[in-house]
């Protein structure tokens, strides 16, 4: 299943900036994950903006999963084509959230080695 849910993924991908609703904001697809039956293919998906673009962009792709689903048909050629369910993907926004936090809580290597210059005497003593 794992090629199927690839080649789903870069088709999905590749077919969504083509359409044509103004609703439709900046979208990652991050992931899909067909049933073993082919009924059904969960698109996981990220979506650039605030909570009132994220429910836009969804209700746009859920009604574009028609055009979507041949789209998927026509490249792949499966023996059935899956239904599309997009759902919402937080785990970009979680990882720049926890980022950020660890960004705020770790001074970084430039500014530790800029502390430990100064205590040593500014680091530029040719030993004369």
């Amino acid at each position: 299943m794992r090629r199927v849910d690839e080649a789903i993924k870069a088709v999905v991908s590749e077919t969504i900036p083509t359409l044509k609703d103004p609703r439709i904001g900046f979208v990652t697809v991050t992931g899909v994950v067909t049933t073993s039956d082919l009924a059904q293919a969960t698109v996981w998906l990220s979506v650039y903006g605030g909570e009132k673009r994220r429910q836009a962009t969804l209700t746009a792709l859920e009604g574009a999963a028609g055009v979507l689903q041949a789209r998927v048909n026509h490249d792949l050629r499966l023996r059935r084509t899956p239904q599309i369910i997009f759902q919402y993907d937080p785990s970009v926004e979680d990882g720049v959230r926890m980022s950020k936090l660890i960004d705020d809580l770790d001074p970084g290597p430039a500014e530790a080695s800029d502390d430990e210059g100064a205590a040593d005497g500014g680091g530029d003593d040719d030993g004369a």
